[in-house]
């Protein structure tokens, strides 16, 4: 299904390149431009959001789904845990039946329950909002016709995120790009013997600075993937494991603040509010970096005892069980092609059409290489990009309440509202809001991000970047990931990114 939604956005760009004739006309005043409300002379938050409400009654309807959607995010553990039950009973069945049909065993086909399969992908985190999406296109159409509905997913929405964050996570993913980060990681960890605490210290500092030249999405992807095999595959505690689950989100999100370029809230606002990489560096960067450096000590001196546990590493000279888990070296001609090809990404963000083809010919160039690559596999980044979609999909209908929530507070207040409801809605879109809002003050642009950079972890939906990061990690966690554990895994870097950030304001 991702696939299918991903090849659609494709072809929705495509359409709109190729068009011979005019666009159709957009439907009027929809979704209603803010400042077409005409409430310029209310001052009470509560007034603005029922006078919205009661000029646009839709609001209250794509709001309503869209906090379905949030509640279902938190229910996903649920809808897993059901579905491997169900897995399991069907199992069993199969074992009293004789199992697999031959045909279909001979075939290599397996035989699944559909009603379990139904229900993890009710239980996937990042198709949830795309689910949603369905009810409120059907809400749009019945409302203002099936025109409305179209018109606002193929002109009125932009894909280009969703479609970057896929390139760039499965370039990020390859065995050349993994293995290039893990030497360059290997560097710090090799301070402290490469033992398992070193490389969490390596992978949790680095990895997310390294995020504000890569970005934030091939940041999340090679973190999560190291932490996966040096640190995740030492089974550590639950509690440790959502710990460090909840501090690469948060360090993620912030450890991208050093440029203007690599972190999507940021991204949202540079150009509007002139704001370039001297500035980033100044007002956020160098404060990431104490905030980062202080969170991965206060963890490691709390799970200190962890570490401790002994561990048998894998003989260098013994051959892996699985393709994929080989060691031997990548040349260093195709590493180079292949950071080419993420600096080329990188580059080319604003611009699918570019970056598309970029694509198309790393693709090629990784089939050329195969002997030196692991698979190539779409579909963790085309979920994530699925995800993604939804949410900006969902996320075009909420300006009506959350701007003049806002608009209406000083400054520290509005640094923890803006990390409060970037739990609820990706911080990007929080920023961009914010950045609707007339005569903001530099300190209330300040406030805004670094409140929603700091909040960025609290939730798999604050941070685009997340998702990725969830969807390379779920496997060690029983049922899926809990957003209440994650949350408070989150809670404490969250405190002490706030606490940076007010401070040296």
């Amino acid at each position: 299904m991702a696939l299918c939604f991903f090849l659609t956005l494709l072809a929705f760009s495509s359409a709109e390149a190729a068009a011979p004739g005019p666009l159709p006309a957009p439907p009027t005043g929809f979704p209603l431009p803010l400042d077409q409300y005409g409430d310029a002379g209310m001052t009470g938050v509560l007034e603005i959001i029922r006078h919205r409400a009661a000029r646009e009654p839709f609001n209250v309807i794509a709001t309503l789904i869209f906090f379905l959607a949030i509640i279902h995010t938190f229910l996903a553990p649920k809808f897993l845990k059901v579905s491997h039950r169900w897995r399991d009973e069907h199992k069993a069945k199969l074992s009293e039946d004789g199992g697999t049909a031959p045909a279909m065993r001979k075939a290599g086909v397996k035989d699944v329950s559909v009603k379990a399969e139904i229900m993890h992908f009710f239980g996937e985190i990042e198709a949830i909002f795309g689910i949603w999406v369905v009810p409120l296109l059907i809400a749009i159409a019945l409302s203002r016709g099936w025109h409305a509905a179209e018109y606002y997913v193929s002109h009125s929405v932009n894909f280009t995120e969703p479609m970057f964050v896929v390139v760039v996570m499965t370039i990020a993913s390859t065995r050349p790009v993994l293995r290039f980060a893990e030497w360059f990681m290997s560097l710090a960890a090799a301070l402290g013997g490469r033992k398992p605490a070193a490389w969490w210290l390596s992978i949790l500092t680095l990895g997310p600075l390294l995020g504000s030249f890569i970005t934030e999405p091939a940041a999340m992807t090679i973190c999560a993937l190291l932490l996966a095999r040096q640190f995740y595959d030492c089974e550590p505690s639950r509690k440790f494991r959502y710990a460090t689950l909840g501090l690469l989100f948060v360090n993620i999100s912030v450890g991208g603040t050093l440029t203007h370029f690599a972190a999507p809230p940021v991204l949202m606002v540079a150009a509007r509010w002139n704001w370039d990489t001297a500035h980033m560096f100044m007002h956020f960067g160098w404060k990431a970096a104490i905030g980062i450096v202080l969170a991965n000590l206060f963890y490691f001196a709390l799970f200190r005892r962890e570490f401790r546990t002994p561990r048998i590493p894998i003989p260098e000279n013994e051959k892996p069980t699985n393709w994929s888990d080989r060691t031997d070296p990548v040349p260093a001609g195709i590493t180079v092609v292949h950071l080419f090809f993420l600096g080329w990404t990188v580059f080319t963000a604003h611009y699918p059409s570019l970056f598309i083809g970029g694509f198309l010919f790393f693709l090629a160039f990784t089939a050329a290489t195969e002997p030196h690559q692991n698979p190539v596999s779409l579909k963790p980044a085309l979920l994530v990009g699925f995800f993604l979609a939804g949410l900006v999909i969902h996320g075009g209908f909420q300006g009506w309440w959350i701007a003049p929530v806002l608009a209406s507070m000083t400054e520290v207040p509005l640094m923890f509202a803006a990390m409060t409801l970037t739990a609820f809605n990706d911080n990007a879109a929080i920023t961009y809001l914010a950045s609707l809002v007339p005569n903001f003050s530099d300190s209330f642009k300040y406030a805004v991000v670094a409140g929603a950079v700091a909040g960025g972890g609290l939730t798999v939906i604050a941070n685009a970047p997340n998702p990725a990061g969830q969807s390379i990690l779920s496997s060690y966690f029983t049922n899926g990931v809990s957003a209440l554990w994650l949350a408070l895994g989150a809670l404490i870097p969250t405190a002490i990114m706030m606490a940076v950030f007010l401070i040296f304001r």
